[in-house]
């Protein structure tokens, strides 16, 4: 017994810790994504058997999957970078509305019920997967992005989404760089690149609104971010980010799309279901 928990299953959740660290590099690199739409419901299935209580357990989760995405979405943006398909002006009209959804996502995070972040949850991966599955490319809003009032907008949605989600809003920036034609590869690592700000001040965040919950939060944790698990998954997925981002360039996506929006819809039943 570790923690009040059998030895066989931690060391069960503990593979699928390092399963899960390993196809979170790869999501980040294939998609521009962070991952946290894997790490998450990982996260919420260990904090539940080693006895983090309801009320602070979904926070941990997502503050965790923030801070552990950091080195992935870094790593992920610069192997992007390097074949030269990031769109620099989206990430300048992005960053600085996507920071502030991001604080205001924090803020949220030290005042509002779990049942906020399972139904933000539930709610955003399952427009995501809806669009993986059944929409394809066939969804167009124009040719050319918007003006500037209506980026920061989107800039605002994707941050605040991303930190109430705990990824880096790669999937949503996604969908909107698509909706307006730009080429999928390029969506792909300019969502990496807007990932990096999101992330760092998402994970700040959440161990500042974490910090007055400390008496409920397991050991080693700061704030709402859980050292073990960073220690644990953030490597794992940095070192395969890198690989994802090759196959991105290599491979058809559409496979990859079915399976991790089936993937999407599971956890969202699971959340669904702990809400009742």
């Amino acid at each position: 017994m570790l923690l009040g928990v059998p030895l066989n299953e931690l060391l069960w959740l503990a593979l699928a810790i390092v399963i899960a660290g390993v196809i979170t590099g790869l999501l980040a690199g294939l998609f521009g994504i962070g991952g946290g739409a894997v790490i998450v419901p990982v996260l919420y299935e260990v904090f539940r058997l080693i006895g983090v209580p309801e009320e602070v357990r979904m926070q941990l989760c997502v503050g965790t999957s923030i801070a552990i995405i950091v080195p992935t979405t870094i790593r992920s943006y610069l192997a992007h970078r390097e074949k030269g398909l990031v769109i620099p002006q989206v990430i300048r009209q992005w960053a600085a509305p996507a920071v502030l959804g991001v604080v205001c996502g924090a803020v949220i995070a030290a005042f509002a019920p779990a049942a906020v972040f399972k139904i933000a949850f539930i709610v955003i991966a399952t427009f995501i997967a809806i669009k993986f599955l059944l929409a394809g490319d066939r969804w167009n809003l124009g040719d050319e992005l918007p003006g500037t009032a209506l980026m920061s907008v989107y800039g605002f949605g994707i941050g605040l989404a991303g930190s109430l989600m705990g990824v880096s809003g790669g999937s949503l920036s996604n969908i909107v760089l698509t909706l307006y034609g730009k080429p999928i590869h390029s969506a792909v690592a300019t969502s990496a690149g807007l990932g990096v700000p999101i992330t760092i001040v998402g994970a700040l965040g959440y161990i500042a609104a974490g910090l007055p919950h400390e008496a409920l939060l397991p050991p080693l944790s700061l704030g709402f971010v859980s050292l073990i698990g960073l220690a644990v998954m953030a490597p794992l997925s940095s070192l395969t980010a890198p690989y994802g981002a090759r196959l991105a360039h290599k491979m058809s996506r559409r496979a990859l799309e079915i399976t991790f929006a089936s993937f999407l819809l599971l956890i969202s039943l699971r959340f669904v279901v702990s809400l009742f």
